[in-house]
């Protein structure tokens, strides 16, 4: 066999490989985050709840879901361990965000808050709404499309 039809194979087996090495890579830091976890650290499970660790066992996790409600779960459903910070700002809403530079708002009202309000006046208002000879119009069009009594289309 010639080195040209084993090159196929060759390249199918090397795409393979990089595959589950990445994929193996994944698994390693998913398995480091959550042995990395302490009682008292705010963690996202597979689901989306966010809890509170309170005691880690072999391969489950005590989790505080509310004060005082405690539920029991596999290492494996924690999806993320937060720091502090970040968990706090989710699930307490402390809105401390540390942003660099300035903030840009929601709305537009506040880019025209310094100027004058008879600015507005000035503005012409423009008419949205139907005009009268318009509806008359359209009545005209519809009569002479409409079609009389003994008319039809089939002869």
């Amino acid at each position: 066999m010639s080195l040209v039809t084993l090159l196929p194979f060759i390249v199918l087996i090397g795409a393979m490989f990089l595959m589950t090495r990445s994929a193996k890579k994944k698994q390693q830091a998913a398995a480091q985050m959550r042995d990395d976890m302490q009682p008292g650290t705010g963690v996202r499970t597979i689901g989306g709840m966010y809890a509170t660790v309170k005691e880690i066992q072999d391969d489950t996790v005590i989790l505080e879901v509310a004060p005082g409600v405690h539920a029991v779960y596999a290492k494996n459903a924690i999806g993320a361990v937060l720091d502090d910070a970040e968990y706090n700002r989710i699930v307490h809403g402390d809105d401390e965000l540390e942003t660099e530079g300035t903030l840009v708002p929601d709305d537009a009202s506040s880019l025209t808050a310094g100027e004058h309000a008879d600015a507005d006046d000035d503005v012409a208002k423009i008419d949205l709404g139907k005009k009268p000879e318009d509806d008359t119009a359209a009545k005209d069009a519809e009569v002479k499309d409409a079609k009389t009594d003994g008319e039809g289309d089939a002869k």
